[in-house]
């Protein structure tokens, strides 16, 4: 199955210093006869249209901004044995107030050729009227060349013309290794779905509108931009009021993705680590790629029973280490990030267990916990009294109070020596007071009748 790509070819020049410098948008879309094909509920070139006529209407009223529009494969049929590599045309040209031109054209489309992308873009070099503005090509497809020309030798001949062309591509449920093929023309990211696909293609516009683009470099303790998978916030410095919310993304490059934000404010940054972390009165540098930088080194606590004989739930309290506010809950078998330090677990075992862990780069420091047992009694009649550990010393801690209304009960316990002091409710005496010894063991039951 061929899969939808999106191309945004930036053909730079310089910008005239101290004035608002007019950008033309070129949108050339695919009507080969593969975008009959189904995507989601709809066939591809229908959410084509729809979403490219969305962005055109989007588009209207926008200052120093002209579009224009380049369809292929949709004036002749591709058959068994022939295929039209020519059927590339500029429907309409450049022009400040066409968007109802180019919406009334995309919606008499009809996918039925092939799919010629190199000769389209060698001949969108031409549609510019000059080389002036800052002229963008959004090429939207869903596949790869079919023709004999190879997009990467265009791309080329273009840079050899002094037309540069650096793209960037979005690629639909694409693995890899389909998109290694748009690797010798410029930058690529995936899309999975038509929402996506609509946000993807916003992004594309807004970088060609805005020009400034930002990276946002989260590192490690060794400077090195590798933490990821974290949600951050983006306020109008000094306000709670909301920006941008991202997923900190690593492209296909193995490098912070880039993203586009305003370039008119200030922000304050939150990184959503475990502790959070703040970055605060952040400036972007407007026409040009902005690399903010904060360091969020992390490693891992994972809790784990480990000579447990089924399955227990025992959460832990995680606090940093001078900081008695509880930080995260985390149930046993699960890996939690964390900020590198030390940190103190509250672990909810009866009795409570408690440690300090150190928390160092990418590495898990893994917290063992020994399986209980299980402590049943029955009683004759309701009785009132506590639990209390035995301990080396001579001394008891209370562990827990037994319920004084029903006549037996259970508890999950850690192994060791327990004592149990109680007495039945029904004597109104002191002296009936008695206690029992009892031993718990892992993963066994022990039971005392009263």
């Amino acid at each position: 199955m061929r899969k939808y790509v999106v191309i945004a070819c930036l053909l730079f020049c310089l910008p005239s210093f101290g004035q608002e410098q007019l950008t033309r948008i070129l949108f050339i879309l695919d009507a080969s006869n593969s975008m009959n094909g189904t995507w989601g509920s709809r066939t591809r070139i229908d959410a084509a249209k729809e979403l490219l006529a969305k962005s055109v209407t989007e588009l209207e009223g926008v200052e120093n901004l002209e579009v224009a529009l380049r369809v292929y494969g949709h004036q002749s049929e591709i058959t068994a044995t022939y295929q039209d590599c020519n059927d590339t045309k500029l429907e309409v040209p450049f022009g400040s107030n066409n968007h109802s031109q180019i919406k009334s054209r995309i919606r008499t489309i009809q996918a039925k050729g092939t799919t010629p992308i190199a000769r389209s873009l060698e001949a969108a070099a031409g549609d510019f009227p000059d080389a002036k503005s800052r002229n963008v090509i959004i090429l939207i497809t869903d596949g790869l060349e079919a023709c004999d020309n190879d997009p990467c030798v265009i791309a080329k001949k273009l840079k050899d013309k002094g037309v540069n062309v650096k793209p960037f591509v979005i690629g639909v449920g694409m693995d890899l290794s389909y998109l290694e093929k748009f690797r010798c023309i410029g930058e690529y990211a995936d899309a999975e779905t038509p929402e996506s696909f609509e946000k993807v293609l916003n992004n594309v516009v807004n970088k060609a509108l805005v020009n400034t683009t930002v990276q946002i470099n989260l590192n490690t303790n060794s400077g090195e931009p590798k933490e990821t998978n974290v949600t951050l916030f983006l306020y109008k410095a000094g306000t709670k009021e909301l920006k941008y919310t991202f997923t900190h993304t690593m492209n296909q490059n193995n490098v912070p993705d880039t993203v586009i934000m305003d370039p008119a404010l200030e922000y304050d940054m939150v990184v959503n680590t475990l502790p959070k972390r703040e970055l605060k009165g952040i400036k972007l540098k407007r026409n040009t790629h902005n690399i903010i930088s904060i360091d969020v080194p992390q490693g891992y606590i994972q809790t784990r029973v480990l000579n447990g004989t089924k399955s227990y739930v025992i959460p832990s309290r995680i606090m940093e280490t001078g900081n008695p506010a509880t930080l995260n809950v985390q149930q046993n078998g699960e890996t939690d990030k964390y900020i590198i330090g030390k940190y103190d677990l509250e672990i909810l075992t009866l009795p409570r267990t408690y440690l300090t862990v150190d928390v160092t780069q990418s590495s898990v420091s893994k917290v063992d916990i020994t399986a209980p047992g299980l402590f049943t009694y029955k009683a004759t009649s309701a009785i009132t009294g506590q639990v209390f550990t035995v301990n080396g010393d001579g001394t008891f801690t209370w562990v827990c109070n037994l319920d004084d209304q029903p006549v037996q009960g259970s508890w999950q316990l850690q192994p060791g020596n327990y004592k149990v002091v109680y007495r039945f409710r029904k004597v109104k005496s002191t002296i009936y007071t008695t206690e029992k010894e009892f031993r718990i063991y892992s993963n066994k039951t022990t039971s005392l009748n009263f």
